[in-house]
């Protein structure tokens, strides 16, 4: 409680830049393809995931091919079927299934390898989170405005590190449990107010799932989603091209098709 105003806001803009390292690096770049981005933003983004500290953008980006491909089975990494506990947080306490290491080995992943960023932060993972992780949070606060190290590096840091991480598995647990399904009743992944409200923009699972491609994954313009605001800022200005999104005739005919009838 001692801390001032300040800790708490530069608390809140790591945790941003940690989400943003995630959700439009890791997981709209990276993994689906969904946009290009150009080599500033791409650094920004492999910097901000050093922050968030949940594996290099290859390995992240490699588990979250494999759970698309093969969701909810025995293949998929944090497959839901197995409870909560486990989707949300045991499945890093476990070896792999065997089926996920066979499984995940016919996919390619060269096109990740081909990017030099990617490749550079796989390179230095270990130092540049130490840097973005810790560091960066910990000493900024108390070289600008005198912040206690003690404060800030367990509410700049470890704090917002700990919500950071809960808020991605969330999305692995909670939003495949939780919530209704108006694009495809037949998958488990779920739309989920309360984790899209904590992962800025990514608890529209049910669409996401349905359509993996598209760089909002939501419906554009209906709900919060900061991230897809991001992409669309640096859109604006020059850094990102191609976004792909689902056509409004493909997303009714779905919704008539195979929805739960909710939307």
């Amino acid at each position: 409680p001692s801390c001032v105003l300040f800790l708490c806001l530069s608390a809140y803009f790591c945790f941003l830049m940690t989400a943003l390292g995630v959700t439009a690096g890791a997981h709209r770049l990276w993994s689906h393809r969904s946009y290009k981005a150009k080599l500033p933003l791409r650094i920004f983004l492999a910097a901000a995931n050093s922050m968030a500290f949940q594996n290099d953008i290859y390995e992240w980006s490699r588990d979250h091919r494999v759970h698309h491909k093969y969701s909810e089975t025995d293949a998929d990494p944090h497959n839901a079927r197995r409870g909560f506990f486990f989707s949300h947080i045991g499945w890093l306490f476990v070896r792999k299934h065997r089926d996920v290491i066979e499984k995940g080995r016919k996919l390619d992943f060269t096109d990740l390898l081909d990017d030099p960023v990617v490749r550079f932060q796989r390179k230095y993972y270990k130092s540049s989170v130490v840097l973005m992780c810790f560091v960066i949070p910990t000493f900024v606060p108390w070289y600008l405005w005198g912040e206690s190290l003690w404060n800030a590096y367990f509410l700049a840091s470890i704090l917002r590190y700990t919500i950071s991480l809960n808020v991605t598995w969330l999305v692995n647990s909670a939003a495949h449990m939780y919530g209704n399904r108006p694009y495809d009743k037949y998958i488990n992944p779920r739309q989920n107010t309360f984790v899209t409200l904590g992962a800025i923009g990514e608890g529209f699972h049910n669409y996401h799932h349905t359509f993996p491609f598209d760089y909002s994954a939501s419906e554009l313009g209906l709900k919060f989603n900061p991230t897809t605001w991001f992409i669309d800022f640096m859109f604006w200005l020059g850094l990102v091209t191609d976004r792909k999104q689902a056509p409004k005739e493909m997303i009714q005919a779905r919704k008539e098709r195979t929805g739960d009838g909710s939307a």
